[in-house]
């Protein structure tokens, strides 16, 4: 689920610099910003293909490192990946198998766009709940997430929906998102675990 946007000049500073697209930059920048990854944490990143996040994570922690997309990515040194849909609750029990305790999840993925607005933020926040319930089912208590999400009518319920399960919930927008974009992250530390989830943390 990799970025969308052409081959404008922060791709090609993104390539050139050795990233699998502009939105290490994005991750970099929020890790600068919020020191969200720490250098023992075992990370999950949802949505990860083409791998940039997952080469900013590497080059942060010394942990665990793992990404699921619907489609291949490419080898990364030191990095495990998985072919799996995300709603798939035996991704959720993949995940905890390779990384034991997962400390953070992180997700910059997003759907394809159809280039209707509504029908598109509507999918994006679906999209947001889908990686919330995959958090609520690996994290550790005390946990963090770190998700892009759109800015719309039904964003609001999405971060009240965050807002449940963690302790401390902010919103970021990046200087490297696009001008106009209404991309947005949700910042979310301290998991407090959901009791009742079937696939909850063991």
């Amino acid at each position: 689920m990799g970025s969308q946007w052409g081959r404008d000049s922060a791709y090609v500073r993104a390539i050139r610099e050795g990233y699998r697209s502009r939105a290490a930059y994005k991750l970099k920048e929020i890790q600068e910003r919020f020191h969200l990854i720490r250098d023992t944490d075992n990370v999950l990143d949802l949505g990860a293909a083409p791998g940039s996040w997952l080469q900013v994570t590497r080059s942060i922690t010394k942990g665990r490192v793992l990404g699921i997309d619907l489609a291949p990515i490419a080898p990364l040194e030191g990095v495990t990946t998985l072919v799996g849909d995300i709603t798939d609750p035996r991704m959720r029990m993949e995940a905890r198998s390779i990384l034991g305790t997962v400390n953070i999840v992180l997700s910059d993925a997003s759907p394809k766009l159809s280039g209707n607005r509504s029908y598109d933020q509507a999918r994006a926040i679906g999209l947001g709940e889908d990686v919330l319930s995959f958090a609520c089912a690996v994290l550790k208590p005390g946990g963090n997430l770190l998700m892009k999400s759109f800015q719309g009518e039904d964003f609001s319920g999405l971060l009240d929906d965050v807002r449940q399960h963690f302790l401390s919930v902010k919103t970021f927008r990046s200087r490297a998102s696009r001008k106009g974009s209404s991309e947005i992250y949700i910042i979310a530390r301290n998991f407090v675990e959901c009791h009742g989830e079937a696939e909850g943390p063991v």
